[in-house]
Order: structure tokens, then C-alpha cells, then sequence
């Protein structure tokens, strides 16, 4: 089965039915979590709405992208979203920073109407100091942002899925809607517009060695950094209903090490300039998430996650385990991969 057509098989089975209106009035998922408005830790008020989703999880979808599962499987009224953000603000706590995400693009139309965008950014105006939200690079645009730049007293951060700067990475092995230049050019747009352009970067797609991620990720950084306030380097997790779950159960991909990660960073830090660099991995330490041996996995994240939140890299350079010998060999007996 060629990447393409395995790509459209898992497609397929990807998208839920209809959901009733019960569903449609309870959000996936709120927590709280630890982050960094410059130098300062603060908490961050983290909210994940049931809408439609992603339209491309519908026509292709990403390889490592399983949220689709997460969805309405239609598009959310605007009372049902009403309803959901009702719920949520019942448990905001003023925590200064507040993101919100749609298993898709917070800007479509299809997943959340514009009146429920503006009336959403607008709840948290003058409690929040800073609000992040994601979205495709085609829906960026200044007709879509300068309503919720008008209803937000506070930093809107806009957050773009760019993956990879290398076009073949992005389309055959990640499978985005759209190239690298997509992408640069919305957090171009974004940034024109006096807002916040936030890029995450994918560690360890299918069909990549470990090696040659690592490599992407530090030329992405390089790339990206210049169009971006922030960047993040998100290590693959192994969801539900994904091409890269389908080679995981035939012994066909293992998600990456913890010390590629780390590697990523160190390397990446030195070539980003004044741009965030950050990794919060999910799943850390976990088998379907990136892992170590597991004696050493709770250090190296709690390292990890201090060199993100401080940005001071160098303690990087102190972590040490014995399965560090083996990550290293394991790389040198690597079969050849896309770059050969």
C-alpha cells in the first residue's frame, strides 16, 4: 500500500456520524497547564470545543492526526457553542493565558461561525492577558483576524501547523493541505497585522529515520525562524485512527526518543535568533509517545520542559542515562531513508 492510498483508507474510517445536541453541548476537553508570557510562568487555561473538525481529516488528513475522532462529525450551531463555552468559563480561573483549540482550523467558518469566534475572544478579553488559537494558513487572513485583534484587549497568538519546511516532508510524508510557503506566508500575515505567528514543527513523521528528523527539525527552525514569534517542536504521539497507528501495530515505526528531542533543541537553539523555542511533548514516557528506557524518561522531560519554559538550553548538555548509548547506536544502524 503506496502512502497515498493508505493515507485515503484511513480517511475514510477517520470522521464520527452526526453527533445528537446532548454531545454537541459538552466540549472534548479543558485543563490547565503550565507556560511562559516572556520571562514570567504563568498558567494557561487550555479548552478543546466539539465542532466539525478539520475539513482536509475529511479529503486526505495529516498522518499523525487523529483529533478527527474528537468531532461532531457536523458543523456546531451557534448555541451549541454558546452552550460549550458557558460550560468551560464556569471553571476559568483568570489564568492569563487561554488557548483554544477546535481539532481543526479556529478560523473556518465551517467549525466555528463568525459571531460565535468574536463572542468567544471577546469572554476572555480584559481576564486573559494573552489567547492563543489555531488554524489552516488559508484561513488567516485580515478579514478573519482583525475582528477578534478588535474584541481582544490582550495578545491574539495564531497558531499554524507548519510541520516541516521541506515541501517533500510536508506533502508525501505529513500529508498537509498545503506547501511550506502556505504557511510562512500566513505568519507573515499574521505578524503584519500586529499579532502573535505561532509554528509548530513535527519530530519523527512516518518514513523519516530518527536521524533525518532531527535534521529536518533543526533546517525547519532555521527556516521558519524568521516568520515566527514562537516555535514549537512537537514529538509524534501515536493517536487513534492514523496512518502512523496503522505502521505502529505492524512494528513499522516507533515514536521518537526523548534524546532526539533533546537533540533537536540543542541544536535548534543555536539557530533560531530572538524566536521561542519550545517542546511540551505529549504522551512523554509513555509507549505510544516519545520515550527512553523509562528510568531516565521523567528527567529528561522535566528538563525539557524547564529549557522551554526558561529558555536556557545548555542544561540539555547535562543529561546522561545509559540508554543514551543505545539511542546513538540505534541511529548508525538505521536503514536508509527518504534523504538517501
Amino acid at each position: 500500500m503506496t502512502p497515498e492510498s493508505l493515507a485515503r483508507a484511513v480517511a475514510r474510517d477517520r470522521r464520527p456520524g452526526p453527533a445528537g445536541p446532548t454531545d454537541a453541548r459538552r466540549y472534548v476537553n479543558q485543563w490547565v497547564e503550565r507556560e511562559a508570557i516572556g520571562p514570567e510562568q504563568v498558567a494557561a487555561f487550555v479548552l478543546i470545543l466539539r465542532t466539525r473538525g478539520c475539513y482536509w481529516a475529511d479529503e486526505k488528513g495529516c498522518s499523525m492526526c487523529g483529533y478527527a475522532k474528537d468531532t461532531l462529525g457536523r458543523s456546531a450551531t451557534p448555541e451549541e457553542l454558546a452552550e460549550q463555552l458557558a460550560h468551560a468559563v464556569a471553571r476559568y480561573r483568570d489564568e492569563p493565558y487561554v488557548k483554544i483549540y477546535t481539532s481543526g482550523s479556529f478560523l473556518d467558518d465551517r467549525e466555528v461561525d463568525p459571531e460565535s469566534r468574536r463572542r468567544l475572544v471577546e469572554t476572555f478579553s480584559g481576564r486573559a492577558r494573552r489567547l492563543l488559537f489555531e488554524t489552516l494558513p488559508e484561513f488567516a487572513t485580515p478579514e478573519t483576524l482583525g475582528p477578534l485583534h478588535t474584541a481582544f484587549a490582550g495578545e491574539l497568538e495564531v497558531a499554524l501547523g507548519l510541520e516541516s519546511t521541506d515541501p517533500t516532508v510536508l506533502g508525501k510524508y505529513v500529508h498537509k493541505n498545503a506547501p511550506p510557503s502556505e504557511y510562512l506566508a500566513a505568519g507573515d500575515r499574521v505578524r503584519a497585522l500586529g499579532l502573535r505567528a505561532k509554528a509548530y514543527l513535527l519530530l519523527k513523521p512516518p518514513y523519516l529515520t530518527e536521524s533525518e528528523s532531527i535534521r529536518d527539525v533543526v533546517r525547519s527552525i532555521e527556516e521558519a525562524a524568521p516568520r515566527f514569534d514562537a516555535l514549537s517542536v512537537n514529538p509524534v504521539h501515536i493517536q487513534n485512527g492514523t496512518v502512523v497507528e496503522w505502521l505502529y501495530r505492524r512494528g513499522r515505526y516507533r515514536p521518537p526518543w526523548l534524546w532526539s528531542v533533546v537533540e533537536a533543541l540543542k541544536e535548534g537553539a543555536s539557530r533560531r535568533g530572538p524566536t521561542r523555542l519550545v517542546s511540551f511533548p505529549t504522551a512523554g514516557g509513555l509507549a505510544r509517545g516519545p520515550h527512553n528506557c523509562g528510568k531516565c524518561d521523567a528527567r529528561v522531560l522535566e528538563a525539557i520542559e524547564f529549557a522551554s519554559l526558561h529558555q536556557e538550553f545548555g542544561l540539555l548538555d547535562e543529561l546522561d542515562c545509559a540508554c543514551r548509548t543505545e539511542w546513538e547506536i540505534s541511529r548508525t544502524l538505521e536503514p536508509l531513508g527518504v534523504e538517501a
